[in-house]
């Protein structure tokens, strides 16, 4: 039964980046709906999403399921892969911001929510106009200064690994 739960809870290594930034403008749409409504369970469905993709990849997120199951498959380009964890580490930062979002609203401060959220956008969409990943290069920056242990993702100092092609090949898992 462990094995099973192993296998659900795993976030993908290498990531297709096309995947990545289809999930971020799905962002960019789902916080735009939150501003135009200030609806509580937009924001819900939004943090939701991000928990689940933190936990498991796009295995239990709608969102990041429709990119991954469906819309990437049918896009005639060759996908780059790039390494997990600093996309999980992003992930977790949009969790960080709309968990912050969701909280403010439920304590009735919904302007503070707002820029948080616009903040968020503001992320999301340098992920998937331009493939900015602002937690990944923050991830590459904590590796940097040590704080985060080169252990946690080997193949993120060696971009050959990841090169534009159906078939990466990433460094061995540990």
């Amino acid at each position: 039964m462990l094995g099973r739960m192993t296998k659900r809870f795993k976030f993908p290594n290498p990531v297709n980046e096309t995947s990545a930034r289809i999930v971020a403008a799905g962002v960019v749409v789902i916080s735009a709906i939150f501003l135009l409504t200030n609806s509580t369970v937009v924001l819900i469905a939004l943090t939701y999403g991000f928990a689940a993709r933190v936990a498991a990849g796009p295995t239990f997120s709608p969102l990041a399921t429709v990119a991954t199951r469906v819309i990437t498959p049918r896009l005639n380009l060759n996908h780059k892969f790039v390494p997990g964890p600093p996309k999980r580490f992003a992930q977790t930062i949009g969790l960080t911001f709309s968990a912050t979002a969701l909280v403010l609203t439920l304590l009735g401060f919904s302007s503070a929510a707002q820029l948080v959220i616009t903040a968020l956008i503001a992320a999301a969409f340098l992920e998937s106009a331009f493939a900015i990943c602002l937690g990944c290069i923050a991830f590459r920056f904590l590796m940097k200064l040590g704080v985060i242990p080169e252990s946690v993702c080997e193949s993120c100092n060696d971009i050959s690994l990841f090169s534009a092609n159906k078939n990466p090949q990433p460094a061995s898992r540990a």
